[in-house]
């Protein structure tokens, strides 16, 4: 069999969580996610000395770990971490009650009695009112447990083989003494402070090799030109003042050069510039501050083609980028690969999971065939937040594939600079399509209103400091100068506009958009200049609900059952879930569900689901949809249809009797979406029972593709007559 040449690319990025207005840190990702992927994510190639990886790591992450282990950052939740249980303020309580359990709950809460119990015993589905309601059953013994707990969950499994201390708390579970809540914290800054020097040992023992991103992780083509989101978005509405600042775009990738040496002691040969983000200014930057080689994604590379009708054999393999004699090597992620490991595998088995990937990546070098001679697959993915989802975070996975590609004779893992000086690129690229990994365009960060308001802040800050500097002769060079600019740059970082828009929506929302603005602010408070009243007001108007129901039903209905919307009234009033609203830190572009409708009558649950997909599709085929019934019983009711929209079958499974019961085909039909009847007395529900919980997820060859929503359920009341007078209203 061919040869292929596999490049891991692990991204590890979290934004800057410090107010910069009282240095206090507003979240506490980049702490925990210290001791669940940065160390661990390196140290399990111990294990595998002939795999090779890559490892990209953010300037503004570095920053912030070396100030956890200096014991410089503080954050709420580490102080009513280490506040002493009996000295905790009911506020602090009701504090810790409602943001302790901010884990995925599958995989870090559910596994662990004592913790899932605190769960239990606060509500899955709760606020502050319910809360204080609560707080005088949970005993100190019981808040100080969630005080561990919380940071105890965060740690690898690694830690449980590797530490005796972090694996005598697992043991013990519960009852924990501060003694043992103050040493683990201990031990978590350690870790902090033991991520950069685990990266320099790999690397300078030639397993691994670390690439770097733009300081603050900003969105170069847009710094460089916000009119950069037209080459792949011709229609995309932009803000009313364009922002057009290639010397920032500079500073960002000199700036990340240059911390990036004094940690390591050398120069960077690679960039994964923010999220995949690239445009002729941006390779002519990486070229002036020698950087040897970029990566995007394959999207880029197809828009960039998009007159050549070229096809994926020509995606394996590296590229030379040459604008107007300025130069940079770039590869192509193979987004299926890499979005199969941060989106799909979590649900599979993971024997399944690394046999599935190990065959895909053996076919591509049989696919490419003759038309490139050393085939070059790119995985590029996000190396933290992905795990959470996997069962005993990521390590099994990870361990078995690592352990299947020591053994694979015709795969070969690199680090990307040992692969492009040994196969120099062939090919060249005179002009290159802008475009980031999600869609190949920039829509996440650039087009919705409050994108573009955060993008005219920007451009109202940079224009005051540019007056400010012409005004005031002594402050340029000085100290403030440096300061000032860097808390500007901070504000052009990609993360403040991930959460602005309809795309993404989490409990932290309003956060986010507040350390946005109090950057913003930050630059006239260290001026002695009075702040814009509009930087108070907030950018993000409209929260999006973690809740599963986004919209409720309000009135009992009886769609007909045809696979298609027949006139506008008959789910008008039922309720709605949209995909995509529930997201957090992650993006999954392709995704089969777009939404789903639900409601009901006094027989049957309806449900309208619209897919990404024609109904009459080959995709269809070999997909079975599910309707996950998790309270008050344990049933699923399935459909599956052919490739011609016809139903082959529409049956409910009980999990407790194993039984499978048909339901009449009468109650299904796909046409522009997909719509059915379950009736209720096919569910046995029992007599007492109140609400019902569902999800409704998707396979694909009996293995798990997406489910929806991620951590919670859709709760619908009990059908009864009296619902469409409790919930009209005027």
């Amino acid at each position: 069999m061919k040869k292929v040449y596999l490049a891991f690319l692990w991204h590890q990025h979290q934004p800057i969580y410090k107010n910069p207005l009282d240095n206090v840190y507003e979240l506490p990702w980049v702490r925990l996610h210290a001791t669940k992927d940065y160390y661990d994510m390196v140290a399990v190639l111990d294990n595998y000395p002939s795999v090779k990886s890559n490892i990209n790591l953010v300037p503004s992450l570095l920053v912030q770990l070396d100030e956890y282990s200096k014991g410089i950052a503080k954050d709420k939740f580490l102080d009513l971490t280490l506040k002493p249980a009996l000295e905790l303020s009911e506020d602090d309580k009701i504090f810790i009650l409602m943001n302790f359990f901010m884990a995925n709950w599958d995989t870090m809460v559910f596994p662990y009695n004592r913790y899932h119990q605190l769960l239990e015993k606060r509500g899955k589905q709760t606020n502050e009112s319910d809360v204080r309601r609560i707080l005088n059953y949970f005993k100190i013994e019981d808040i100080r447990d969630l005080q561990v707990w919380f940071n105890l969950s965060w740690f690898d499994p690694y830690w449980r083989k590797h530490d005796d201390f972090i694996n005598s708390l697992y043991i013990k579970g519960r009852d924990f003494t501060e003694d043992e809540k103050h040493k683990l914290i201990e031990k978590q800054l350690q870790i902090c402070g033991m991520v950069v020097s685990k990266h320099k040992e790999l690397q300078d023992r030639g397993q691994i090799e670390v690439s770097v991103t733009p300081f603050y992780h900003p969105i170069l083509p847009l710094l460089c030109d916000t009119n950069n989101a037209l080459q792949a978005t011709p229609n995309i509405n932009l803000p009313k003042k364009r922002f057009s600042h290639k010397e920032d775009a500079f500073n960002q990738v000199k700036n990340a050069v240059e911390y990036y040496e004094s940690v390591f002691g050398r120069k960077p040969s690679g960039m994964w510039p923010s999220e995949g983000s690239v445009s002729n200014d941006v390779v002519k930057i990486a070229s002036e501050n020698n950087i040897e080689w970029l990566a995007t994604d394959e999207a880029v590379l197809f828009n960039s083609y998009k007159n050549n009708n070229i096809n994926r054999k020509y995606l394996f393999r590296p590229y030379n980028v040459n604008i107007d004699g300025q130069s940079v090597n770039m590869l192509f992620r193979d987004h299926g690969l890499s979005d199969s490991i941060g989106f799909v595998y979590s649900k599979w088995n993971t024997d399944d999971a690394v046999n599935d990937f190990i065959t895909k990546v053996k076919n591509i070098g049989e696919y490419v065939g003759n038309a490139y001679e050393y085939p070059l697959v790119s995985v590029i993915l996000d190396g933290e937040n992905c795990w959470e989802y996997y069962q005993n975070d990521g390590w099994d996975f990870l361990s078995k594939l690592y352990a299947a590609l020591e053994k694979e004779e015709t795969i070969e893992t690199v680090r990307i600079s040992d692969y492009l000086r040994k196969f120099p690129p062939k090919d060249t690229i005179n002009n290159l399509t802008a475009g980031s990994w999600i869609n190949g365009n920039f829509g996440i960060w650039i087009g919705h209103e409050e994108d573009n308001i955060a993008w005219q802040y920007l451009g109202q800050v940079r224009d005051f400091l540019v007056e400010y500097t012409k005004n005031n002769p002594g402050f340029a060079g000085s100290e403030l100068e440096k300061k000032v600019w860097q808390v500007f740059y901070a504000a052009e970082g990609s993360d403040w506009n991930w959460w602005y828009g309809d795309d993404h929506s989490s409990s932290n929302d309003e956060i986010f958009d507040k350390l946005f603005r109090q950057h913003l602010m930050a630059v006239y408070e260290l001026l002695g200049q009075k702040i814009p009243d509009n930087f108070y007001k907030t950018i993000k108007r409209m929260k999006q609900p973690l809740v599963a129901d986004t919209i409720k039903p309000t009135a009992l209905i009886t769609p007909k059952i045809d696979g298609r919307v027949t006139n506008f009234f008959e789910w008008k009033k039922a309720g709605l879930y949209s995909v995509g609203h529930s997201g957090g830190s992650m993006h999954q572009v392709s995704t089969l569900l777009k939404s789903f409708m639900y409601g009901f009558d006094l027989n049957k649950i309806y449900l309208n689901i619209s897919l990404n997909i024609a109904g009459n599709s080959k995709e269809i085929e070999n997909l079975c949809f599910n309707v996950n019934f998790i309270n008050p019983v344990q049933k699923t009711v399935y459909a599956i249809f052919d490739m011609n929209g016809k139903v082959t079958s529409f049956s409910v499974y009980s999990e407790d009797t194993k039984e499978t019961v048909s339901i009449p085909y009468e109650n299904i039909a796909i046409d522009s979406i997909i719509e059915m009847a379950i009736p209720i007395e096919i569910l046995k529900l029992p007599e007492d029972y109140g609400n019902i919980e569902f999800t409704i997820s998707v396979d694909k060859d009996n293995m798990e593709i997406e489910r929806w929503p991620y951590q919670s359920s859709v709760v619908i009341p009990k059908p009864g007559e009296d619902f469409n007078m409790i919930s009209w209203t005027v």
